[in-house]
């Protein structure tokens, strides 16, 4: 049986900007999805055990089974190959974790080591991007590099389509945190596409909004390296407040960071694709942590207390 592991993730900075070539910094998290994988008699069968917000499986299943089918190509192995395929881990299926791209890497690693294939995690990086366009049509390459490599990254897409741009972060300690999830799953691939569209229509204010993006994510990545959390914290909500002007928050993403806001959180954002999924709160030190969690428990929302910046590697 082979087992392979892929981290959770938030973005702190520039989603949706990364896909249009905006410096963005991601954060793995210590939550994680697993697999494990056996060859069987006939088909691909998956048995996913995570826990998920409520239809998200279901959302998923056609895009998951289509992410399999493409990184088996990119692995160089026959499609008509059987596989059982057991998705777990501590790693909830909420949108906006990353939990595609972190089951995508644990998929790629079961697979190769079920069929006895060495492979680095430069090629596991690139099988995962792979799957992910099932997940989001025209990926930023972002989920896969976390969810392959741990740790707190800069991030930058080629857009002339080589190599993209991954520099390792270093932060003094890791840093409590807390995401919230709406309950609603996203459709990455519609936000994505959204976007897009809205920015070639009105191209002068969406520049405008892009180069701002770009200018947060170099103001960010200041603020982690001298460890000015509550600098960091204050960019993150400018970062929401960029993210609502291009459409892709929610009133119920609005909502929880309004919650997380109020109860101390020095930082507050939606981090995935918007339109439902999750949002994360900056909250330095297990009392702040705690209460941010009591809120978003009395008001029935989901959550997941972790950390960022703990900087491992696979």
């Amino acid at each position: 049986m082979g087992k392979g592991s892929g981290y959770g993730k938030v973005i702190l900075f520039g989603e949706h900007f990364v896909v249009h070539g905006v410096p963005g910094i991601v954060s793995a998290i210590d939550s994680s999805t697993d697999a494990e994988v056996k060859k069987a008699a006939k088909g691909i069968n998956v048995k996913d055990e995570r826990k998920t917000a409520k239809g998200y499986s279901e959302e998923k299943r056609l895009q998951q089974l289509e992410s399999i089918e493409r990184m088996l190509k990119a692995m160089g192995i026959d499609p008509k190959i059987a596989l059982d395929i057991w998705i777990g881990g501590t790693l909830p299926g909420f949108s906006g974790l990353g939990a595609s791209a972190a089951s995508s890497v644990a998929i790629a690693r079961a697979i190769a080591q079920e069929l006895g294939m060495k492979i680095s995690d430069e090629k596991i990086n690139q099988v995962a991007y792979e799957g992910e366009k099932a997940y989001a049509g025209n990926p930023s390459g972002i989920d896969n590099t976390a969810a392959t490599y741990g740790g707190l990254m800069w991030f930058r897409k080629n857009m002339g389509g080589g190599q993209d741009l991954v520099e390792r972060l270093a932060i003094e300690s890791p840093v409590e945190i807390v995401i919230g999830s709406t309950g609603k799953v996203a459709n990455t691939k519609a936000m994505v596409e959204g976007v897009d569209e809205r920015k070639r229509k009105n191209p002068q204010k969406y520049n405008a909004i892009f180069k701002r993006a770009e200018e947060l994510a170099y103001e960010g990545r200041a603020a982690l390296e001298f460890y000015n959390l509550k600098k960091v914290g204050e960019l993150m909500n400018e970062n929401h407040r960029l993210l609502q002007e291009i459409e892709v928050s929610s009133k119920e993403l609005d909502l929880l960071v309004d919650v997380a806001q109020k109860q101390g959180a020095i930082g507050a954002k939606l981090t995935g694709g918007g339109g439902g999924g999750c949002m994360v709160a900056l909250t330095p030190g297990k009392e702040l942590q705690d209460k941010v969690v009591s809120a978003f428990k009395t008001a029935g929302y989901d959550f997941l207390a972790t950390k960022i910046g703990v900087g491992t590697q696979y």
